[in-house]
């Protein structure tokens, strides 16, 4: 990890105030959100529903190989509980659903991550990503020269975090800038047609702008880290037929680490999802795709495992700072994202490899 992304961790902290402005509005139904009330989702329906975000790598990558996992959809069809994977623009649209058991799991960003655990609604499983989010600039080289520059966000985003403390960092305030809200997929065509001047975003929009546009610059990081969280109810419920979803999880990792070859069939296929929900033909590279998921999941020592630092637990500080701003619903509590964090499902499917089958491998269009 770049030593300058710890420098940071200090900003990341007085940055989550502006962020979180809205947090408790991610609690609350959804309104008018079309695009997911379509899927149809139901507490307690017989399918295992599953939140994946197709416009973030590796996140995208690992819950496309989960879809295509033979043994895992084998494993819950046989306890009639089929799979089915839904699309999501962010994390934050899959608090809600998760919070009132319409998905029993999901893929996260770390804010979207604390909203959900620390209300006792899901067990955090695994890491799925470790990096750091960018704010971008077009002939920019300092955070100081954004001053009334406009700039593409996502509001309650790990990339919104990245925003406020680049800000902070250069002395700048939130209203000393035009926040743009939008769709992370679209920032880079829209700083190249001088629609914004900057945006802060999570992979793969920083290298799609840098690639297209030797003037782009990277002038902020900060930390990043997602999360693959499963409901607490459903795992309560169904205990085995969690950790056998657990199993798919830490199969799909132990696969793409396997060989080269099959981060490219991965990325490949990540890159397919990416293109069926957006409409658009990606712009990446496959190789490109597989670059970022050996950098940030698959080149992470520990990764999946989350590991407990007892002089600076995961996520607390975040929690702490929210807490003190009263940023979190009323029923968040420290003890809970704390016991979401020491979630043993995966622990259970690592010390028993052969009965979770994590080195066997089956999946759609893959020759044995």
């Amino acid at each position: 990890m770049d030593s300058t992304i710890f420098n940071n961790w200090q900003y990341r902290l007085l940055g989550v105030m502006g962020t979180l402005a809205i947090s408790l509005g991610l609690l609350k139904p959804a309104i008018a959100q079309e695009y997911f009330d379509s899927y149809g989702l139901a507490a307690q329906s017989p399918a295992l529903d599953l939140g994946a975000q197709p416009l973030g790598y590796p996140s995208g990558v690992i819950s496309s190989v989960m879809q295509r996992d033979r043994v895992l959809r084998k494993a819950l069809a046989n306890a009639k509980h089929p799979l089915k994977v839904h699309p999501f623009r962010r994390g934050a649209d899959m608090v809600a659903l998760l919070a009132d058991r319409r998905l029993e799991a999901g893929l996260l960003g770390d804010m979207p991550t604390i909203l959900a655990a620390s209300t006792s609604s899901v067990w955090v499983v695994g890491l799925v990503k470790q990096t750091s989010t960018a704010l971008v600039a077009l002939g920019v080289n300092q955070v100081a020269d954004l001053a009334g520059k406009r700039i593409g966000y996502v509001e309650a985003s790990s990339a919104h975090h990245t925003l406020l403390q680049g800000l902070i960092s250069a002395g700048l305030r939130e209203n000393q800038v035009k926040l743009v809200a939008m769709g992370v997929s679209d920032m880079p065509a829209a700083l190249a047609r001088g629609d914004i001047d900057a945006f802060t975003a999570w992979e793969p929009a920083p290298t799609i702008a840098l690639a297209q546009n030797a003037r782009n610059h990277v002038i902020f990081r900060g930390l990043s880290s997602d999360y693959f969280v499963i409901g607490q109810d459903f795992a309560k419920r169904e205990p085995q037929l969690a950790r056998h979803l657990v199993a798919g999880f830490m199969r799909t990792i132990v696969w793409m680490r396997l060989s080269k070859a099959n981060v490219d069939q991965a990325a490949r296929w990540a890159m397919a999802d990416t293109e069926a929900f957006s409409g658009k033909p990606s712009a990446l590279t496959a190789v490109q795709i597989a670059n970022i998921t050996r950098r940030e999941i698959l080149e992470v020592p520990s990764a999946p495992v989350v590991l407990m630092n007892p002089g600076a637990p995961v996520l607390k500080a975040e929690f702490e700072f929210l807490s003190r701003l009263s940023k979190l619903p009323p029923a968040a509590q420290w003890f809970n994202l704390k016991n979401a964090l020491d979630y043993d499902g995966l622990a259970m499917v690592l010390a028993d490899p052969v009965g979770f089958k994590l080195r066997t491998f089956d999946y759609d269009d893959v020759s044995p």
